[in-house]
């Protein structure tokens, strides 16, 4: 039955449902409640884990690591500055292809500093090698939780879990948490078949030269895309366990005639798709929904993206001197297709500014202007900024 649950609570509980063995804790908002649920889980007797509080995010992410590669099942997770911190390790983490899930409680990047929600930090670390999986809402930020790990098991590859600081994380949600016998049931126990073990020596991240790094480098590169399809399935497997969709790689909605779409990761798809219902004699809209942003899946894109002549992308974060992460992705994918939509790129929501149900006919008009910038903040007020840089 649906129970009343804050983000960062429901989280903590789908974590202790997946058994794992190792968690590393390290407070810093917003993620720390998920962290401090954990810890609560544990001293209740709810979890069993070897809950260890380290001091520092780079020192969570080593003790994953290495509790991973020892063939444990681990969880940690981070935010922000937290998240830039373990940058060394969490390609460490992918280039030994070791399987763990890590909750990112997406937030701003400082300075100045900001503890509020835009993903600037998830994209600061895009390329580190990770899955990543971008969260709707909190059931689907329960539901991912439990697929991540099996994910990740069965890939060899780490997976994020990106779910939107405060908006997500500290909001009261009614939330149909799964029982244990339905994630024992998707969930196998771990048995990681290269665990360091005494008995069977083995060396983990060692020097690799010149000759031997582009193939492993390719190798990762192969195993990144071709965990599309282990997503898919883990989508797929857990509706039919539990009767509830999460989405997959895309997912789109909207009237056929639809000539327009919207490209969204993360909560503001719930705020389009309130815009949308709330003004119905906007254009037709078809809200494409970015579940899986590593590997980005170019196929499903493409698909969701059919028979539209204008496609915009609405990003959470900014590339300062080019503009928009996703949007320069994806006209990069469409440059040489000659039925691709064109690809309007803008930045709202920085810093935790709020997206209001008009953000999606500003949007609209702004990519019908007769001269439309190659990317814009679209939720500028021009009176706080100096004149030069109007």
């Amino acid at each position: 039955m649906p129970a009343a649950l804050e983000g960062s609570q429901a989280i903590a509980r789908a974590v202790a449902l997946c058994r794992p063995q190792v968690v590393a804790a390290y407070p810093i908002t917003p993620q720390t409640h998920i962290v401090e649920n954990i810890s609560k889980l544990v001293a209740d007797g709810r979890f069993d884990c070897e809950l260890v509080s380290v001091e520092s995010e780079f020192s969570a992410a080593s003790v994953v690591l290495g509790a991973a590669a020892a063939g444990a099942r681990a969880y940690t997770a981070s935010s922000s500055q937290g998240i830039l911190l373990m940058t060394e390790v969490l390609y460490d983490i992918s280039g030994m292809r070791i399987p763990l899930v890590l909750t990112c409680a997406n937030r701003a990047v400082s300075a100045p500093l900001n503890i509020w929600n835009d993903q600037q930090d998830a994209m600061a670390v895009r390329d580190s090698g990770w899955i990543m999986l971008f969260c709707a809402d909190n059931q689907e930020a329960v539901d991912t939780t439990v697929q991540a790990f099996r994910i990740a098991e069965r890939t060899e590859l780490p997976v994020m879990v990106c779910v939107d600081g405060f908006t997500l994380t500290h909001t009261l949600e009614p939330i149909d948490l799964p029982s244990q016998e339905d994630v024992d049931a998707f969930l196998p126990p771990f048995e990681f078949e290269r665990r360091l073990d005494p008995a069977r020596p083995i060396s983990q991240g060692t020097l690799v030269s010149p000759e031997w790094f582009p193939e492993v480098r390719h190798a990762n590169y192969q195993a990144l895309l071709a965990a599309e399809a282990e997503i898919e399935a883990a989508a797929r497997d857990w509706a039919g366990l539990v009767g509830r969709e999460t989405g997959a790689l895309v997912e789109a909605d909207g009237p056929g005639e639809a000539r327009t779409g919207v490209l969204c990761m993360g909560s503001i798809h719930g705020t389009l798709e309130a815009a949308r219902a709330a003004a119905p004699d906007l254009e037709p809209v078809r809200l494409i929904r970015l579940r899986c942003f590593r590997p980005l899946p170019l196929a499903a894109i493409e698909a969701a993206c059919a028979g539209l002549d204008r496609l915009i992308v609405l990003e959470r974060a900014i590339a300062p001197g080019l503009g928009g992460v996703l949007t320069t992705e994806l006209r990069a994918f469409f440059a040489d297709r000659a039925d691709a939509p064109r690809i309007y790129g803008f930045a709202v929501g920085l810093g935790g500014r709020d997206v209001p149900l008009e953000t999606l006919g500003r949007a609209l008009a702004s990519s019908a202007a007769d001269n439309p910038r190659h990317f814009a903040v679209l939720d500028l007020e021009p009176e706080k900024l100096p004149e030069e840089d109007r």
